[in-house]
């Protein structure tokens, strides 16, 4: 692994543990010797892992379309800073650039970003793994939905394990290190009208 994508909030959310969290994850990828690909904002959770890793001489990428620019404060002051037409644009090039994938707690954006690059992972257009950095229990609501996905029948268990979650940067990271892609029964160009 190179560079970890990292999905998370504008905002900084209501508890001090998402910041918290966010500049220990900053502080464990540095340690692990791994860059960061994410959003190229410099506010809210995006903002502290970014200032996080810079402070301390981390690889740092940022993404940004140009029509975000005012409303997300794009952080042109990183190691590198791609600027993209669309947010189609956006996901695909964090995709290519990253070895791995990380939610942390944020809102709409990190959802879309995370089941976008969930569902491609079952569809075996990539073999990176994805996880979800628990914090406070933040996503057990979505391991419950995920859960009820899969005994309803619309996820395949083999399907839902390949969402990794931890509550802690290390333990995910050692996950994520460890990952290798699960043998599934069915996969969706099996399924037959």
């Amino acid at each position: 692994m190179q560079y970890i994508c990292v999905y998370t909030g504008s905002n900084s959310g209501a508890r001090p543990e998402y910041q918290q969290a966010a500049r220990a994850l900053g502080h464990e990828l540095i340690a692990r010797g791994l860059g960061l690909v994410y959003g190229g904002g410099r506010v809210g959770l995006m903002g502290v892992i970014a200032s996080t890793m810079m402070v301390e001489g981390g690889e740092v990428v940022g993404v940004m379309p140009h029509a975000l620019f005012p409303s997300e404060v794009a952080n042109t002051h990183l190691t590198k800073f791609y600027e993209v037409g669309s947010m189609h644009e956006r996901k695909a090039l964090m995709a290519d650039l990253a070895s791995g994938f990380i939610a942390m707690p944020g809102g709409f954006g990190t959802l879309d970003e995370l089941f976008e690059i969930t569902t491609w992972s079952q569809l075996g257009l990539h073999h990176k793994p994805v996880g979800l950095l628990n914090v406070s229990g933040f996503y057990d609501p979505l391991l419950a939905m995920v859960a009820h996905l899969v005994r309803e029948g619309f996820v395949q268990p083999t399907g839902a394990h390949t969402l990794l979650h931890e509550h802690t940067p290390a333990a995910l990271l050692d996950l994520m290190m460890a990952y290798s892609t699960p043998n599934q029964a069915t996969t969706w160009s099996d399924l037959k009208p």
